[in-house]
């Protein structure tokens, strides 16, 4: 298999956002423990180990491709996939076992400028602004012409990858669903990469607002209306769900969410995944941003891990209820 027209692994950027602060980490556990006291039957994740090589603390995440690397299995699709139907069908109804593909999206134009520009004048003047003479990222960033192109590629690579290179078993490791950020580059990115693969007007990815960028100040991550997104993208099979406002009524000008704030929100999508999709729905695709899944991992109790402009973190989650934890 070849990535060619992949990033061949994280940039320094992409490192520096993956990061999280102690200060951060903390805060999170605060929160997480009042919304454990006020949810006590919540989900609480957890990574069964020795899937993925993502989630060996060894591997070095600023050499990693996803692509080059059969998305990271340790072992054979086949034992993994067994695994997961093995833990599932052995556990109680308040336990679930499941892998999550989470994807980012492919370069922006904010992404170019971003690198432009350089992190401190990005994030201090640039970010706040639409654009420049060479280029537009605000609001709601677009993917570059040449990211198009590149999912394209990449989306017969990751065909191949999970049809498991046996003809027998084409659909071992499809998504069972697809998840997706409201931001125009995260749907395009899933809409380039799944709809040669999969059915889209039958899976019917979700849009929902929970799996965006960190909110505030930076105009790429103010998304557009619902009747945009609607117009632009439920043709193609993609389902808004219903909370989703006309207008973008999280994004302020003037505050950016915290790296715990967030957190908090990604929780609450994990939450509300687990508790949507049952057993029988064991594989998952979310396509959202840098941040995102940066917050992501910290939730599921992953290490930190860079993944770099349409890059793909795999992770094999337990979710067991916290009703049931206390118990055993």
């Amino acid at each position: 298999m070849s990535s060619s027209s992949l990033a061949p692994s994280p940039n320094s950027l992409d490192i520096l956002d993956s990061q999280i602060d102690p200060k951060y980490r903390d805060a999170y556990s605060i929160k997480l423990h009042q919304y454990h006291l006020e949810n006590p039957n919540c989900w609480e994740f957890s990574i069964v180990p020795g899937m993925f090589k993502q989630s060996d603390p060894d591997t070095d995440e600023s050499k990693f491709n996803y692509l080059d690397e059969h998305f990271g299995k340790i072992g054979s699709w086949d034992a993994i996939v067994e695994r997961l139907n093995q833990l599932n069908s052995e556990s109680c109804q308040d336990e679930q076992y499941k892998i999550l593909f989470l994807f980012r999206h492919y370069a922006g134009y904010h992404n170019l400028a971003h690198l432009k520009y350089g992190d401190d004048a990005w994030n201090n003047y640039w970010s706040k602004i639409n654009g420049d003479d060479e280029m537009t990222w605000g609001p709601d960033a677009n993917l570059t012409m040449e990211s198009i192109e590149t999912a394209r590629k990449n989306s017969k690579l990751i065909a191949q990858e999970l049809s498991n290179n046996n003809a027998s078993n084409k659909s071992l490791i499809m998504p069972n669903r697809l998840y997706v950020s409201p931001l125009s580059r995260a749907i395009d990115t899933l809409y380039y990469t799944w709809d040669p693969i999969l059915d889209l007007k039958k899976v019917q990815p979700k849009i929902q607002e929970n799996w965006r960028e960190t909110m505030g100040i930076h105009t790429c991550d103010k998304r557009s209306t619902r009747s945009i997104i609607n117009q632009r993208f439920t043709g193609k099979g993609f389902e808004i769900e219903s909370s989703l406002t006309e207008e973008d009524e999280l994004y302020q000008d003037d505050y950016r969410e915290t790296v715990d704030e967030q957190a908090m929100r990604m929780n609450s999508a994990l939450q509300e995944l687990f508790s949507e999709c049952g057993k029988d729905e064991s594989i998952i695709g979310i396509t959202s941003h840098s941040g995102s899944i940066r917050t992501q991992l910290m939730v599921l109790g992953h290490r930190s891990f860079a993944v770099q402009t349409g890059g793909m973190v795999p992770v094999f989650v337990k979710a067991l209820r916290r009703g049931n934890i206390e118990k055993l």
